[in-house]
C-alpha cells in the first residue's frame, strides 16, 4: 500500500510539473504582448520581457493616429479603428449567415431522411479533407468577374459563409441526442417543421447554439490568408486587422514605427474575443462535448 501511494505521489508531481510548466509556455507570449504593448522604448525592447519604460501613448497613437515618426512611414496611422470597423463588420454578418446554414444544415441531416443524404455526407467528408486555400484563384475570379467585389471586404462576406453549412458535424451530433418525440408531439400538436425549428429545437439546443455563434465569429476575426489575398495589400482602408497588423511588421521600416503599436493592436483585438470565450465558456464546452456523443 505504501508502495502504491508513494507511487501515486510521484506521478502526480511529474504531472503537475508538466502542467505547470505547459502554463509557462502558454502563458508567457501572452504577458510578453501585453507588456511590450506598453513599452515606450520602441523596437529596442522587443528582447526584453519587461521594457525599461512604460506608456499608454502606444494605444492611443494606434487609434488617433499619432505618431512622431518620419512621415515616410505614416501609411498606416490612424488605420487601425477603420481596420477594426471592417474585421467587426465581416465577423458580426458571417456569424449571423453562418449560424442560420450550419444550424439548418446540421437539424436537416439529423431529422429527415431522403435521398442521396448518406452520398452528400460522405460527400461533405472528402471535400472537407482539402484545404480551403486550394480554392483561392477561383474564389479570387469569382469575386472579381461575377460580383465585381475585388478588393472589397464585402467579399469576404460571401466566401466565409458560402461554405458555412459543411461545418455541420457538431450540431448534427447534438441535434442526434434531442429526442424525435418531441417533433412528433409538435407535429401532432399542429406545428409546422419551421415552428418546431426555431421554438422547440433551438431554444433545447443553446449549447451548440452559442458553440455555433463562437466559432462562425472567431473565424473571420482573425483570419489572415483568404483575406489578404481577395482584399489585397493595396486597398489599405478595407484591410481587417489581420492585414493591418501582418502589414505592421512585414517591412522592417513600417516595424521601427509600428512595433509598439503593433503590440497594442494584438491586445485590443484579443479582448472581445477572450471575452466572449470566458463569458460563454460553459455552453461552449457543452455544445462541444453534446456533439460530440453521436454522429
Amino acid at each position: 500500500m505504501k508502495s502504491l501511494k508513494a507511487g501515486r505521489i510521484i506521478s502526480n508531481t511529474v504531472i503537475y510539473i508538466i502542467l505547470i510548466i505547459m502554463s509557462i509556455l502558454w502563458v508567457l507570449p501572452i504577458i510578453w504582448l501585453v507588456l511590450q504593448s506598453f513599452s515606450a522604448d520602441g523596437l529596442a525592447s522587443r528582447s526584453r520581457l519587461i521594457p525599461n519604460n512604460f506608456t499608454f501613448d502606444n494605444y492611443i497613437n494606434l487609434i488617433t493616429g499619432s505618431s512622431s515618426s518620419d512621415a515616410v512611414v505614416h501609411a498606416l496611422d490612424g488605420k487601425f479603428p477603420i481596420w477594426l470597423l471592417n474585421t467587426l463588420i465581416v465577423s458580426v454578418l458571417v456569424c449571423v449567415i453562418s449560424t442560420v446554414f450550419v444550424l439548418g444544415t446540421a437539424y436537416a441531416l439529423s431529422r429527415f431522411r431522403f435521398k442521396g443524404r448518406t452520398l452528400l455526407m460522405k460527400m461533405n467528408l472528402v471535400i472537407g479533407m482539402f484545404p480551403g486555400f486550394l480554392s483561392m484563384i477561383i474564389m479570387y475570379w469569382v469575386m472579381k468577374e461575377i460580383f465585381h467585389l475585388q478588393g472589397s471586404y464585402w467579399s469576404l462576406v460571401i466566401i466565409y459563409s458560402a461554405g458555412a453549412g459543411g461545418g455541420y458535424y457538431i450540431s448534427k451530433g447534438f441535434f442526434d441526442t434531442i429526442s424525435k418525440s418531441i417533433d412528433e408531439a409538435a407535429m401532432i400538436d399542429g406545428a409546422t417543421k419551421s415552428q418546431i425549428f426555431w421554438q422547440i429545437i433551438l431554444p433545447l439546443a443553446k449549447p451548440i447554439v452559442v458553440y455555433t455563434i463562437l466559432t462562425s465569429f472567431m473565424g473571420p476575426w482573425g483570419e489572415y490568408v483568404t483575406s489578404s489575398y481577395i482584399v489585397g495589400l493595396q486597398n489599405i482602408d478595407n484591410w481587417t486587422v489581420a492585414i493591418g497588423l501582418y502589414k505592421m511588421m512585414s517591412d522592417y521600416q513600417y516595424s521601427i514605427t509600428y512595433y509598439t503599436q503593433f503590440a497594442a493592436g494584438g491586445v485590443c483585438v484579443a479582448i472581445p474575443i477572450t471575452a466572449l470565450f470566458l463569458g460563454l465558456q460553459k455552453y461552449y464546452v457543452s455544445g462541444v462535448t453534446g456533439g460530440a456523443v453521436k454522429g
